[in-house]
């Protein structure tokens, strides 16, 4: 079935089971990384405005300050959307513009701005699929101690009932919590994401407090929202050891119990891996009584973020610590992530083994890019393959008996790629961010004309009307 992509297009074949109108195409973004108009219409800073302000914490001195400035374009960009062929728009809701200050007063102004985007989708025939928490959390809550302070898991519960309430039926797909594991370790143990902090034990408590704040999320969803599907996104890939030495082995399964069964395993087993026992240890007055079975109340689908595998060997030659090593190919992306499409199957196949998995929607996968204008276009061909070569697997899934029910490019936009700054480009839209100009990539025509030709039939496509 690879043979097909050889020439860098996409093309579903008749009998694809992606041509299922049940299964569903998207693109996704997230708040932080493309609103822009951080301190407008009362919305107050998050986390990541705080990190931003840090000497040296993101490349090049960049901020989300402006971004793409989606809060003001937001109607030129459903047509994008729309132009697309996709059947729905995964976005993230800005904590602190919903409401941006302690005492539960909601900012009306800040919520108008995502009630008038989800109707503009529906009228367009674009299914919103909400993610409530994606990274940026309000400064306000960390200036009281953030995810590490349990309360902040019954303020995310509340901001899933006010999200959810507002909405009404308008949104039928909500994501809790997107990648705990940036969150917590990205953010909280290597110091890398907002809020910067470098320690393993807040780390851990910030990771159980996220899963908690999910479950707590789920049951407010299920409340304001009954006829909704809930799910949370998880993310990662296949973790291998470097070399077969025993002690890179061993870091290896350390490397995959932190990235994936320290959240797997409570959503989907009711406990933690091994090698994190300690968490519910009464010792260590973190887990409280009702937790895990918070955490673990069913779901109505997962969703999974896949990019590449990892490679990992032991550091200091101490068991418990661990580095990645150099991708084990030179076929990487400008991200220097190795594309590996295998590893998504592989890290999805070995997870159902191990627990009871909902269905199943890949909610990100995407890829960064040198794009370059050649002649006023982007010939991103690489980036062509790189979908390609996904879907293929997906398809093989799908026909090995997985339930997978969706697939979701990131991102729609170039956007603010988090410490890296406007260095790196996932987006199927170039983004000009001198004059916010958005200019459709190869990518995006193929992306565009596949869709079309699943919907339509040949004819629809973007790239004929350019």
């Amino acid at each position: 079935m690879q043979d097909r992509w050889t020439a860098k297009m996409l093309q579903l074949h008749p009998d694809s089971p992606l041509r299922n109108r049940d299964f569903l195409f998207g693109v996704a973004t997230a708040a932080f990384q493309v609103e822009g108009a951080c301190a407008t219409d009362g919305r107050t800073p998050s986390i990541w405005d705080e990190f931003c302000s840090k000497p040296g914490a993101i490349l090049n001195g960049d901020t989300g300050a402006v971004a793409c400035d989606h809060y003001h374009r937001w109607h030129s960009d459903i047509d994008l959307i729309a132009a697309l062929n996709v059947d729905a728009y995964r976005f993230s809701i800005s904590w602190s513009r919903v409401l941006p200050g302690p005492g539960s007063v909601v900012n009306e102004r800040g919520l108008r701005f995502y009630l008038d985007l989800v109707a503009a989708l529906r009228a367009r025939g674009i299914r919103p699929v909400v993610t409530l928490y994606h990274w940026d959390l309000p400064q306000y809550l960390q200036d009281a101690g953030g995810w590490a302070n349990r309360t902040t898991c019954e303020e995310f519960a509340y901001l899933a009932r006010i999200v959810a309430g507002a909405f009404g039926t308008m949104v039928d797909f909500y994501c809790t919590i997107n990648e705990p594991w940036c969150a917590a370790i990205l953010g909280h143990k290597d110091g890398v994401h907002a809020p910067g902090h470098a320690d393993p034990e807040i780390a851990l408590a910030v990771a159980h407090h996220l899963l908690v704040a999910h479950g707590l999320a789920t049951r407010a969803l299920r409340e304001a929202a009954p006829h909704a599907q809930v799910g949370i996104v998880l993310n990662g890939g296949p973790v291998e050891a470097a070399t077969p030495d025993p002690m890179d082995l061993q870091a290896a399964r350390r490397a995959e119990d932190e990235l994936i069964h320290l959240f797997a395993g409570p959503l989907f087993a009711g406990r933690y891996p091994p090698a994190f026992a300690a968490l519910s240890h009464p010792d260590a007055d973190l887990v409280w009584p009702g937790d895990m079975e918070t955490i673990g109340q069913p779901i109505d689908f997962l969703g999974w973020n896949y990019y590449t595998r990892t490679r990992v060997a032991t550091r200091d030659g101490q068991k418990n610590l661990f580095q990645t090593s150099p991708p084990a190919s030179n076929d990487v992306t400008a991200m220097g992530w190795e594309v590996y499409p295998q590893g998504l199957a592989c890290v999805l196949r070995d997870l159902a083994s191990r627990y009871p998995l909902p269905p199943l929607y890949i909610t990100e996968n995407g890829a960064a890019f040198a794009d370059c204008f050649e002649g006023g276009a982007i010939n991103d061909s690489a980036r062509v393959d790189y979908i390609g070569r996904h879907l293929t697997v997906v398809e093989e899934m799908i026909a090995d008996g997985f339930d997978v029910r969706g697939y979701f490019y990131w991102s729609l936009l170039d956007n603010f790629e988090w410490a890296h700054g406007y260095d790196i480009r996932f987006g199927l839209f170039h983004v000009d961010y001198c004059t916010q100009q958005r200019t459709p990539k190869r990518s995006a025509l193929e992306f565009s004309a596949m869709l079309a030709d699943r919907r339509f039939g040949a004819g629809r496509a973007m790239r004929d009307r350019q």
